[in-house]
């Protein structure tokens, strides 16, 4: 499989991805646990059928210390043992962030509370971000089929 569009040859793609991981970096610097941004990131990748950003987020994770187990489970989370209550709350924001458009109302207020349980304001914040972040790399990589499963750990930070 071929890209339709070369994002890493385009000067505009450069500028806009630039940003795009600044913004990534923010949010690393937050204080939400690292783990939960990996696994937000590899759940909306998921949903959203992004093999480059599966590839990348699971290599990632794996590489950070997260074990194999959990990253197999990541689809599972419901049913999986192996999540914490607060890893639960911000996997199912991630789910309702990323399927906005298939609730009338967008994210449901229990699952915000629920969220709110477990994450103070600027953590909450960072989720949010994050959620919306991740969903704008998987658009971008699914509309232009970025090929899966060149990536090397620290490629793109």
């Amino acid at each position: 499989m071929e890209a339709r569009l070369n994002l890493f040859a385009s000067p505009v793609t450069g500028k806009l991805v630039k940003h795009l991981v600044g913004a990534d970096k923010v949010i690393s610097g937050t204080e939400l646990p690292r783990s939960t941004q990996e696994l937000v990131k590899i759940r909306a990748s998921q949903i959203n059928g992004c093999g480059y950003c599966l590839d990348m987020h699971t290599k990632e994770a794996a590489h950070a210390g997260e074990t194999d187990q959990r990253l197999h489970m990541v689809a599972g989370w419901r049913e999986a043992k192996v999540f914490t209550d607060a890893e639960r709350a911000a996997l199912e924001l991630a789910e309702q962030g990323t399927r906005i458009a298939d609730a009338a109302g967008g994210v449901p207020d229990e699952v915000w509370e629920n969220a709110a349980k477990h994450y103070d304001e600027d953590q909450l914040l960072a989720l949010v971000a994050l959620i919306a972040l991740i969903n704008t790399f998987n658009r971008l990589n699914v509309m232009v089929r970025q090929p899966a499963g060149d990536y090397q750990v620290g490629m793109l930070g």
